[in-house]
This record gives C-alpha cells, structure tokens and sequence, in this order.
C-alpha cells in the first residue's frame, strides 16, 4: 500500500510508532545520564558555581586585555548549595537526567518529524521542511549553548551576590539553582527557534515579511525587555549580548519568510509578459 493510500487509521497507528519510537530514544538516553550523572553533575550542571568556569575567565581575560577593572571583569565568585528537603538530590537525579535526554534526543525528534510528514509533500516543500527542520535543530542548540555558558553564569553570578540588606545572608538551595538552570538553558534553546516558528506560521498565511519589518520597532522594545528579564544584571553589557542574539533571530526570520504582496506583484508581471 503507498503512502497516499493509507486512510486515517493507517496514519494514526503510524503516529503511535512514532512516538514509541521517540520515548523509546528519551527512555535509553535518560538512563545513560542517570547512570553517568554523578559525573556529570560535578562538572558540567555545577560547572558555572566555580570561578574556573569558562565564561568567568573569557570575562577575566576582556578586563586584562583591555585594562578594565570593573567588578564585572575582575569578581572571584563561588558559591555552595545547600539542600533542605531529604528527597530532592534523588528526585533532582531523575529530572535532571530525563531533561538532559529530552535536549540531545532533539535532533532525532526532528528526523522522526521530518519521515512522518514527507510523504504528504510534494518534492518542493519537501526541501524547504528539510532545510527548516535541519535550522531549528542547529538554532535549538546554539540557544541552549549560549544559555548554557553565558546567561546563566551572568543570571546567576548576579542573583547570588544581590543583597537585600547586609543582614540577610544569601543561601541558595539545590532545588532553586537547578530550577533556574533548567528553565533558562531550555527557554534560550526555544528563544532560538523563533525563525523556524515564524516560517511555519508564514506557510499558514499568518505572518509575512511586510508585517515583520513593520513591527520592527515594537519587536526592538519587546526583545529589550525580555533580555533584561532573563538577565536582570542592570549592566548594559549583558543586556547586549543577550538582546543582539534575539534581534539577530527576529532578522533571520524576516530573511526566511516571502512577502504576499510582493509575490502577488511578480506573479502579474509574470501574467502580463506572457
């Protein structure tokens, strides 16, 4: 039977071996990293806890180069969690383990999304989803490299040393650090997705480049104020390195995307040469 002969049924049972197959990759994944966790929560999850981190020395070595002794560039900075509740580091290992899995299955995720939709394209639209698919997986992980190796040091560098008055003593527990370290590391992943969301969303009709650069502005504002919420430091530096990425991907999508008009436009002229 061929692909346009299935019915309705054949298609949802197809569906569910899909999804088997990918739980199936997050279940295999996710006890590789239960296993490997120890080893891998020392040294990659709490990794931005120690002044040795790779972003604090990339910071370290712009104060020296370009003779800058601001506290930004020159803070040693290192800080202990501590734990309160007895079953949170067990409860923590699994989370962080299937978590993990859940963002280096991604690419295999997209491939089982990519074999599930190709035989209802044609070939042209086969490779336009082709090449989206393959750009939100590279973009989906740069986010979350970038997340991973300078939001949240920035994030949590400045959250840890804030203090409401000389009285409080900041304490930051196993729980908040690993709730925050996730929430930001997959939020910058998704963040970086936007072009891919945005072509999608041009195929149904919904967006177009007109729109896009109309809004511009607007988007220059919106994306300021959600580069300070992820990162609420006040300095401009890292409300830069934050905000410039987001205008980047709002850029990118306008370059992905068609115009109706325009394409309107061209298809008359193309009508009237004939």
């Amino acid at each position: 039977m061929s692909d346009k002969e299935l019915t309705f049924w054949d298609h949802l049972d197809e569906l569910r071996r899909v999804l088997f197959r990918i739980l199936g990759v997050w279940f295999i994944l996710a006890v590789g990293y239960f296993i490997a966790m120890p080893y891998l929560f020392d040294n990659v999850v709490l990794a931005p806890c120690h002044d040795d981190f790779i972003f604090y020395d990339l910071l370290r070595y712009i104060g020296e180069r370009f003779d800058l002794h601001d506290e930004f560039f020159t803070q040693e900075f290192h800080i202990k969690l501590i734990n309160i509740n007895l079953a949170a580091p067990f409860f923590i290992h699994i989370s962080t383990a299937f978590w993990m899995s859940v963002v280096t299955a991604a690419p295999y995720l997209f491939f089982e999304i990519w074999r599930f939709i190709r035989p209802a394209l044609y070939p042209g639209e086969r490779r336009g989803v082709q090449k989206a698919l393959c750009l939100g997986t590279v973009m989906f992980f740069v986010g979350v490299l970038l997340g991973y190796f300078m939001v949240y040091p920035l994030t949590l560098r400045f959250l840890s040393t804030y203090q409401l008055s000389a009285a409080i003593e900041n304490q930051i527990s196993l729980n908040s650090y690993i709730d925050n370290f996730m929430m930001l590391v997959l939020c910058m992943g998704l963040a970086f997705e936007l072009p891919l969301v945005t072509w999608l969303l041009s195929l149904l009709g919904l967006v177009h480049k007109t729109l896009l650069r109309s809004y511009r502005r607007h988007a220059v504002v919106a994306i300021v104020i959600v580069a300070a919420i992820i990162t609420p430091t006040g300095d401009p530096f890292t409300l830069t390195v934050v905000a410039v990425p987001l205008y980047m991907l709002y850029e990118m999508s306008i370059l992905m995307i068609k115009d109706k008009k325009t394409d309107g436009v061209e298809e008359v002229a193309e009508a009237e040469k004939e």
